[in-house]
């Protein structure tokens, strides 16, 4: 399969990479730098990477992120700094790639899932809350046999590891990676992968 991975030069992305490598998938890294650029914040980058990349099978979305904000942040933008990029970008993220795949081809989004509460992350949850909510709600709108999914994993753990923190809370980026490629063979609509 040719697969757009978005967010190909970060730890989750670039672990689903080398697994979609590994299994013989024709892999364009595509990041916010490198030499297939795309920013989520940016659909005219988007639909310059649909553009110039044809044929496509699958993409799969590592990008964006929102950071732990305090409720009572006295910023509005500081507290909702993931909504453009992480829910929003997603989504139309997914409008964009579908008339640029081919029949029967999927879009891989992320989420994320905080196991227990966590200080800040109230915004977060919101955002991967609407994700899931969305994907499960678009799935059945999807032409053309295309499937649409999520996955929603929780800390990663070489993430937790570069922000100083202990690692066995998280789950190893390799691991999380192959949820990712699990999609492509299960192809089910609305499926969600914690």
């Amino acid at each position: 399969m040719k697969i757009i991975v978005i967010g190909a030069t970060g730890t989750l992305g670039s672990a689903v990479a080398r697994q979609l490598e590994e299994h013989g998938h024709e892999v364009v890294r595509a990041a916010r730098r490198g030499p297939v650029r795309v920013d989520l914040e940016d659909m005219a980058s988007v639909e310059a990477l649909f553009a110039s990349v044809r044929d496509v099978d699958a993409v799969i979305c590592c990008a964006a992120s929102g950071r732990l904000t305090p409720l009572d942040s006295p910023s509005d933008e500081d507290f909702t700094a993931g909504l453009q990029g992480k829910l929003l970008g997603q989504v139309h993220l997914v409008r964009r790639a579908l008339p640029h795949l081919r029949d029967g081809g999927v879009i891989v989004l992320t989420s994320g899932v905080f196991e227990k509460p966590t200080p800040g992350g109230a915004f977060g949850a919101l955002v991967n809350a609407g994700l899931d909510a969305f994907v499960r709600a678009a799935a059945v709108d999807m032409p053309r046999g295309l499937h649409l999914a999520v996955v929603s994993p929780g800390w990663v753990a070489e993430t937790l590891s570069d922000r100083g923190l202990d690692p066995s809370d998280g789950t190893p980026a390799a691991e999380v990676a192959r949820q990712y490629v699990a999609h492509l063979d299960a192809r089910t609509p609305g499926g969600r992968r914690p």
